[in-house]
């Protein structure tokens, strides 16, 4: 089943196959589950994260100036998109997508020539309970004192927080706006706790009691983390949106080579018509997704005055894709499909958890209309 990415280069589908050929024989799905069930510290593989910053995937969108390879957004999409198919646990989210669309935004340069390297892991911590997916709703604050500033707050999901070499922070700098630092992980004042996901991707709880920091420390520049975080958060539902998109691709895939060999009364289940309409209906919402997807992904490279409205689009899109394909998946493989050895139900987990990520479907639906005065 091929209904991708019709319009791409020669250049970017040798990129896109190469990503999947080395992800499917490097990081098979099942892999996952073996990380899960060890008593592992990191979660995924300094190795593999390595070799894939070698390749030039881990900076490939970045510019070339500071150690990237100068690619677009959409060749680091096709990487996500690709990685999403086997559940890839490497970084890839929070530090080449979430991270380095912070620092590209503010126009700082610190960091991403580590991270294009694969020698860091920088992570992003703008969310707190109760802000509902409104990065704006804040209630960590950086108080002024005579050496630039002290942090107080607590943030929750932070995407690799628990093997971040750096953080960049979100504070309230003034009741109006909001500031980003950059931070050492071994800064004085600064806690971080581990969460267990349901998809087994690394996550944290940070806790900032009493952190100074300088004016040296700022992303952006004072008072001028609010468009940063629009700007980046925008990108970052982008390229999850396509990680998704990988995700239910491959698990659409597994349940139709489930209903062609899978008999009952001496046929295979998908000669039955009533799955084949179901299956009819995920192709659809997948190839909707998809052009959703791409679409802002090159919306991106072109610049376009609409990528807020396009980024909840896609992110709408192909949560509800996911979902709804990771759903049937599991259905559709009958007793296989709620069993923990088959690697149907670790995309299931992945839906719920990536479709909360970045603002849930619905929220995504509101914010669109809301942006297109509806």
């Amino acid at each position: 089943m091929d209904m991708e990415k019709p319009d791409l280069s020669e250049e970017q589908r040798l990129l896109a196959s190469a990503a999947r050929a080395f992800f499917a024989e490097r990081s098979p799905v099942g892999r996952v589950r073996k990380l899960r069930d060890a008593p592992d510290a990191v979660g995924f593989s300094w190795e593999l994260w390595k070799e894939m910053a070698e390749l030039g995937w881990v900076g490939c969108h970045l510019p070339a100036e500071l150690g990237g390879a100068g690619l677009g957004f959409t060749e680091l999409c096709l990487v996500l998109e690709a990685a999403g198919r086997t559940l890839v646990p490497e970084p890839l989210v929070s530090t080449s997508l979430l991270a380095a669309s912070f620092l590209v935004a503010a126009g700082e340069g610190r960091r991403v020539p580590e991270i294009a390297r694969g020698e860091a892991v920088v992570a992003v911590a703008f969310q707190e309970r109760g802000s509902r997916y409104d990065p704006q709703r804040i209630e960590t604050r950086a108080a002024p004192d005579a050496a630039g500033f002290v942090l107080r707050g607590d943030k929750c999901h932070v995407l690799d927080g628990n093997v971040a070499s750096s953080f960049i922070v979100s504070a309230r700098t003034d009741e109006q706006y909001i500031s980003l630092f950059l931070l050492d992980a071994s800064t004085r004042g600064i806690e971080v706790t581990r969460q267990h996901r349901i998809d087994g991707r690394n996550a944290a709880l940070m806790r900032l009691s009493d952190v100074r920091v300088t004016q040296e420390d700022l992303v952006g520049g004072l008072h001028q983390g609010g468009e940063v975080l629009e700007r980046a958060l925008d990108l970052a539902a982008i390229g999850l949106a396509c990680e998704m998109l990988g995700s239910a691709r491959a698990a659409f895939e597994l349940t139709l080579e489930h209903l062609k060999s899978r008999k009952q009364f001496g046929v295979p289940i998908g000669s039955f018509q009533a799955l084949q309409h179901r299956a009819a209906r995920l192709y659809v919402e997948l190839s909707l997704a998809g052009a959703a997807a791409f679409g802002a992904a090159r919306a991106v490279d072109a610049g376009s005055h609409e990528l807020s409205r396009l980024a909840s689009l896609a992110k709408a899109l192909c949560s509800d894709a996911f979902v709804s394909v990771a759903n049937e998946a599991v259905q559709m493989h009958g007793g296989l499909g709620v069993t923990d050895e088959h690697d149907i139900g670790l995309y299931l987990k992945r839906a719920r958890a990536a479709d909360a990520t970045f603002g849930d479907a619905a929220w995504h639906r509101a914010r669109w209309a809301a942006l297109g005065g509806y």
